[in-house]
């Protein structure tokens, strides 16, 4: 079977949220679409802005235990949010303030989500144990997968 992320799964989240508005049972179903559906992954889920705090907190993944809170700009999820561009990091020991949640990932990649009116909602985070699991095509993939995420959370 192939590491890359399958174009389909974005037909199947728009397919799975269709008429749902519920944020928290919407991120608890894509979480779980790409931790089923992806292959050489250990964690993937959402990590969601706090304006009141400038920073990230858990929300709903698939995946072993994680960190709680991660500041607005450190590590990639930090990274990410600050920067409002996707991180992919083949090798997260080699990113400078890297924060090992997990010390099985090896891999990375974090897509910002940001709401059509400019609201940060948060990121959306994926590791893998491999080294260079995620690609250029994963990363348009699943930047896609967010498009299609938050045009159902805009519709709530």
């Amino acid at each position: 079977m192939s590491d890359r992320v399958n174009p389909l799964v974005i037909e199947q989240l728009d397919a799975l949220l269709h008429g749902e508005t519920n944020l928290v049972a919407n991120l608890a179903n894509a979480s779980a679409l790409l931790k089923q559906t992806l292959t050489d992954v250990n964690w993937a889920g959402f990590y969601l802005y706090q304006p009141e705090t400038d920073d990230l907190i858990l929300g709903p993944f698939q995946g072993n235990v994680a960190c709680v809170h991660i500041e607005n700009g450190s590590g990639v999820c930090g990274t990410g949010l600050a920067t409002q561009t996707t991180q992919l990091v083949p090798d997260v020991h080699a990113f400078a303030g890297h924060i090992a949640c997990d010390s099985a990932s090896n891999s990375e990649i974090v897509v910002p989500l940001t709401l059509s009116d400019g609201t940060k909602l948060g990121v959306l985070d994926i590791d893998s144990p491999s080294k260079g699991r995620f690609t250029t095509d994963d990363q348009a993939v699943l930047e896609d997968f967010a498009r299609v995420l938050l045009k159902h959370v805009d519709k709530a």
